[in-house]
């Protein structure tokens, strides 16, 4: 092989390298498009007692989260989209990164990024990114799952994408968690239509052949956004959601989890 040859191969391969590049940069900012869109139309809503303070992690954790979607959403199209229902206080309100446990996300996915502070910083619920001393259990299971069953976290986002249905953190003054199908109707209404069109689009740009609701609710909303979808791709499914205040889930989450995933139909 004569060495112009050589040259010109190399070349073909730096050119395939910027190609591919580039293709995933412009594929991620559609992801982080999405993501600002969603943020920007929930930013001003109004929520009444007993809620007292709403965590919005896509606006001060924006960069770690931004740092997710780049790394690992840049492949289409996705096999698997598993969509969770909000954020968590130890992971996701940390993190920026759906079920996002500190652990998990700082040293498996091997993400790291600033992240800043809610406008109203609960005093028992304080955020501290990375740093968080605690560990969500939910983002444990499911991470914990994912590191056991594919290894690398390359290998599980080759098949797999994470999203959380709603982007916001509910506390009440306590500092108790609440969920977002306990918010009142009308409030239920104005925060779930930007909720569902961003799915939609998700589900537009991952091509995904199954779409899987992590517990009740998500499932709930996942057949409700993706209704005009019936009879078309994707597969609608549902898994058991990986909370400790789940009895069954405290039974061994990911047994139970991979039997619902194959039973939809997915191969593991």
């Amino acid at each position: 092989m004569t060495a112009a040859v050589l040259w010109i191969e190399r070349i073909e391969r730096t050119e395939n390298r910027v190609h591919l590049c580039e293709e995933s940069l412009v594929v991620s900012s559609r992801l982080i498009e999405i993501s600002e869109a969603l943020q920007e139309a929930v930013a001003s809503m109004e929520f009444a007692e007993p809620v007292t303070d709403v965590y919005h992690p896509l606006e001060y954790a924006k960069p770690l989260h931004d740092a997710y979607l780049e790394t690992y959403g840049a492949k289409t199209p996705r096999e698997v989209l598993l969509v969770g229902m909000n954020p968590g206080p130890w992971g996701m309100a940390q993190t920026g990164v759906p079920f996002g446990d500190v652990d998990f996300v700082g040293e498996w996915m091997g993400l790291e990024a600033p992240v800043g502070k809610p406008e109203n910083e609960h005093p028992k619920r304080p955020i501290d990114g990375l740093d968080c001393p605690r560990n969500e259990v939910s983002g444990s299971r499911l991470w914990g799952w994912a590191r056991e069953r594919y290894g690398e976290a390359s290998n599980f986002f080759e098949r797999y994408f994470v999203h959380n249905y709603c982007p916001l953190l509910f506390l009440e003054e306590s500092g108790r968690n609440r969920t977002p199908n306990k918010l009142k109707a009308d409030e239920r209404r104005e925060l779930f239509e930007p909720c569902d069109e961003a799915l939609r689009q998700l589900v537009d740009y991952f091509e995904p052949d199954y779409v899987i609701g992590v517990g009740a609710f998500a499932t709930k909303r996942v057949k409700k956004a993706l209704k005009s979808y019936e009879g078309e791709k994707p597969v609608i499914g549902r898994i058991l959601h990986p909370s400790p205040a789940s009895p069954k889930a405290n039974r061994g989450w990911a047994e139970q989890a991979e039997n619902e995933l194959r039973e939809v139909g997915v191969e593991l």
